[in-house]
C-alpha cells in the first residue's frame, strides 16, 4: 500500500465534492491525473474504494475507512505546519470554516478581514451552509470550525457563543399586516415574500418552516443580499424575514416596518461549534480566539436595540 499525501487529500476532497471532476479541481490536480491516482491507489488496496454512477461517486465500506483515516491524517499534518511554521516563516495553514448565511453576511467579513491581515501565514476556506448541514459536515470531521443558529440540534458538538441573531418580519408601512402584532410566521404566509436566493441557508430554513405548517412560501422575486431583500420590501415588492442587524443599517434611511415574530425559532442566536476546540490545529484556535475576543468587546460595548 502506497499512499501519499496528495493521494488522501484528492479522495478526501473527491468524497466532499461528491465528483472526482471537483475533486481534482479542488486538489489543483488534472482530470486524468486525478483518475490515475485514485485507480492506484484501489489497485494497490485490491479493492474498491469508490461507487460511480451518474451523480456522481460514493465511499464503499472501505473508501468509507480511508476517508476517516485520510481526515485524520490531514488534521495532523495541519498541526504539524502551525507548530513549525511557530519557528520556520511563510508555511501556510488552512482553516475550513462553514457558517450560515447571516453569520457570513452580517457579521464575518470585517472580522475574517481583520483576522487575515494580523495572520497573514493563516488561509479560510469558506463555505455557506444551512445550520443543519453544518452540523453533520462538522460531526464527521470534514471541516474544523462552525457557525450555526441554535435552531439546529448540536448537543454532541462543543459549542461558543459568537451572537445574538434575532430574525425579524419587515414590510412596507402601508403593508396590510402593518397594523398588527404579535404575528406567528402561519399569518404571514397567504401574502407574497421578497426571498433570497434559493440555494441560501436561510431561505432553505424559512421554506422548512413552511412545510412545517403544511404550507409553502409565496415567493415573488429572490434577491442576492439581505440589503438586496430590504429595498424591495420597502418599495412594497413584499414580506421579508430578515436578521435584525441586517435592518439596523437601514434605520433612517428607508420607510420600513419591522417586528418580531412569535416563534422560538426566530429568537436565536449564532454559536461558534466545533468537536473539540482544544484538537484543533493552532490556527483553527487562534480563529476561534480572535472571533470570541471579538464578541466579549461587543457584548460589553453595544447595547439593545430590539425592535418592540
Amino acid at each position: 500500500m502506497h499512499f501519499d499525501l496528495i493521494d488522501l487529500r484528492l479522495f478526501q476532497h473527491t468524497l466532499e465534492c461528491g465528483n472526482i471532476t471537483a475533486g481534482a479541481q479542488r486538489s489543483h490536480l488534472s482530470l486524468p491525473a486525478a483518475s490515475a491516482r485514485i485507480r492506484a491507489m484501489e489497485a494497490s488496496l485490491g479493492t474498491p474504494l469508490l461507487e460511480r454512477n451518474r451523480r456522481g461517486v460514493q465511499a464503499t465500506p472501505a473508501g468509507k475507512a480511508l476517508l476517516q483515516h485520510a481526515r485524520l491524517i490531514g488534521q495532523q499534518v495541519e498541526r504539524l505546519q502551525f507548530d513549525l511554521g511557530q519557528y520556520a516563516q511563510g508555511l501556510q495553514g488552512q482553516v475550513r470554516l462553514l457558517c450560515n448565511t447571516a453569520a457570513l453576511s452580517e457579521y464575518l467579513p470585517e472580522l475574517l478581514a481583520g483576522f487575515l491581515a494580523d495572520h497573514p501565514a493563516i488561509a479560510l476556506d469558506i463555505q455557506e451552509l444551512p445550520s443543519l448541514r453544518i452540523v453533520q459536515t462538522i460531526t464527521q470531521g470534514a471541516a474544523d470550525i462552525g457557525i450555526i443558529s441554535t435552531a439546529a440540534a448540536s448537543e454532541h458538538l462543543q459549542t461558543l457563543p459568537f451572537r445574538d441573531d434575532p430574525l425579524v418580519l419587515i414590510m412596507a408601512p402601508g403593508h396590510p399586516l402593518a397594523a398588527q402584532s404579535g404575528l406567528r410566521f402561519a399569518d404571514t404566509l397567504a401574502h407574497g415574500f421578497v426571498g433570497l436566493s434559493s440555494d441560501s441557508a436561510l431561505a432553505l430554513h424559512l421554506e422548512e418552516q413552511a412545510l412545517h405548517l403544511g404550507r409553502r412560501m409565496q415567493v415573488r422575486v429572490r434577491a442576492e443580499s439581505f440589503d438586496g431583500v430590504i429595498r424591495m420590501v420597502a418599495h412594497g415588492a413584499g414580506l421579508g424575514v430578515v436578521p435584525l442587524a441586517a435592518v439596523r443599517r437601514w434605520q433612517g434611511v428607508l420607510a420600513l416596518h419591522s417586528m418580531k415574530l412569535a416563534e422560538p425559532w426566530a429568537q436565536r442566536q449564532l454559536l461558534l461549534c466545533s468537536r473539540d476546540f482544544t484538537r484543533l490545529p493552532g490556527h483553527g484556535q487562534a480563529l476561534v480566539r480572535y472571533l470570541r475576543e471579538a464578541q466579549i468587546e461587543r457584548s460589553t460595548s453595544t447595547p439593545d436595540n430590539s425592535p418592540g
